[in-house]
């Protein structure tokens, strides 16, 4: 059953506004594959408007067959043969008054034409009435990027639109999968923000049966998608699968990396910095610290998928190639609260600016680890309120049976003697998997709380 359509309420009035304009030209829609980029524009088109979702065929079949989609609104626009884009695009705009013209999979009408770029910007440079609005959409992020964002790219500096599509918020997945609380923050462990999976894994009667099924299982839909995904974005994805392999089994530093893969970590520099671009990785550096001095940077995994697959099917590839589910289903159900307990802290730092904690704003919140007036401590949440007065510690806890009162005395002894408190007001938090009864304490923050502020 599909899912309803969640969200997206900024890029639809973007997109609306562009549509609309009488000065519109050409807007750009990006990101991974399967967030709901061709299902947010076909939403947004009227009977009026062209779609056309391209394909890996030669130019020539490309363009016979967006004439044939174009006839739907221009009638026997296909009677005649066009022989290069540039005659197709002139022979429309002599025939509409204004016309959205939607390319979806856009990458694959350039591999096929280079030129295309460079014929779309003569047309957008003619002057005289602007009648063709050009939305390009495509799931390739570096070749979009490209497009618009690089000076010396034909159509950079045209747009008036460049949106880029990233998972949802946590909290929609409550509403797709029906789940909430601690079981909401289980399902995005696996899923993350991603449409597309949820609308899979939401005909299972349980997450582990989607598992089973959708990822571990060698015919399982999602059993290759990491691998997929790099291939978007790059030609081999040999290097990339080697880093998420390190990071996903621990290998946080750069040092450690270099060395596990025989290499120099200044060669590793930027192939790192692709994978965070992507939004397959992410940088992590203690409180306070600036990302890009820090000499104690860690790398993780940022998406929610690409940590479970790395860290549970990549390793057992050959036991799940020869469907042995048994062994890997084994280590997994050991593994998975801390699995779980990982992305809870994640959940926890994001939601602070979402939160009043203590009735205080908050800017984001970070990690941090290091030595204070006791030793070696660190604090899952750190962040500081937006007036700059008062620093939040809190810890993530992601335990079934909750001591509170205990976690609360331990939390507020070490904070105590964190060493970036200088003397400002400190508020203290637990952000935890479930409460003790008949608790409700302004410091206590559950799952309910998180996914409903991460919407």
């Amino acid at each position: 059953m599909p899912l309803p359509f969640l969200d997206r309420d900024d890029e639809q009035r973007r997109l609306r506004r562009f549509m609309g304009g009488e000065d519109s030209r050409l807007a750009v829609l990006y990101g991974r594959r399967r967030c709901g980029k061709s299902t947010l524009v076909q939403r947004m088109c009227a009977e009026s408007d062209v779609y056309a979702l391209a394909d890996e065929r030669e130019s020539a079949l490309q363009i016979q067959a967006l004439a044939s989609e174009i006839t739907r609104v221009v009638p026997a626009f296909d009677a005649a043969r066009y022989p290069s884009w540039d005659a197709l695009f002139s022979s429309l705009e002599a025939r509409v008054e204004r016309l959205n013209l939607v390319l979806d999979e856009f990458p694959y009408l350039v591999s096929s034409a280079p030129e295309l770029p460079s014929v779309i910007q003569r047309h957008l440079d003619r002057p005289g009435p602007r009648r063709l609005r050009f939305i390009l959409c495509g799931s390739s992020q570096r070749m979009m990027q490209g497009l618009a964002l690089d000076r010396s790219a034909p159509l950079y500096g045209r747009a008036q639109e460049i949106l880029r599509l990233t998972p949802l918020g946590p909290g929609w997945i409550s509403e797709a999968l029906e789940v909430y609380g601690a079981a909401a923050v289980e399902a995005w462990a696996v899923w993350g923000g991603v449409p597309r999976y949820w609308e899979l894994a939401q005909r299972y009667a349980s997450l582990q049966e989607a598992i089973r099924d959708l990822v571990l299982h060698r015919h399982g839909v999602l059993h290759d998608e990491p691998q997929g995904l790099l291939l978007d974005d790059m030609r081999s994805a040999t290097q990339a699968s080697t880093l998420l392999a390190l990071v996903g089994a621990g290998c946080n530093r750069l040092s450690e990396i270099a060395a596990r893969m025989g290499k120099p970590s200044g060669a590793l520099t930027r192939p790192l910095a692709n994978l965070i671009d992507l939004g397959y990785l992410r940088k992590e550096v203690p409180f306070g610290e600036d990302e890009r001095s820090s000499k104690r940077t860690l790398y993780r995994i940022a998406d929610p998928l690409m940590a479970f697959w790395f860290r549970f099917v990549q390793p057992a590839r050959t036991l799940l190639e020869r469907n042995l589910l048994e062994p890997v289903e084994a280590r997994l159900s050991a593994a998975f609260p801390q699995h779980c307990a990982e992305a809870w802290e994640v959940l926890a730092r994001e939601s602070v600016p979402r939160l009043r904690i203590g009735g205080i704003g908050w800017g984001p919140a970070s990690r941090w680890w290091g030595n204070g007036r006791g030793g070696p401590m660190e604090f899952d949440v750190v962040a500081e309120s937006l007036d700059g007065e008062s620093v939040l510690i809190g810890e993530a806890k992601w335990a079934s049976r909750p001591d509170t009162g205990r976690w609360r005395a331990d939390l507020r002894a070490r904070a105590a003697s964190a060493p970036f408190l200088r003397g400002r007001r400190l508020v203290c938090a637990l952000w935890v998997k479930e409460g003790e009864e008949s608790e409700e304490r302004e410091d206590i923050v559950t799952p309910e709380m998180v996914m409903a502020a991460l919407r």
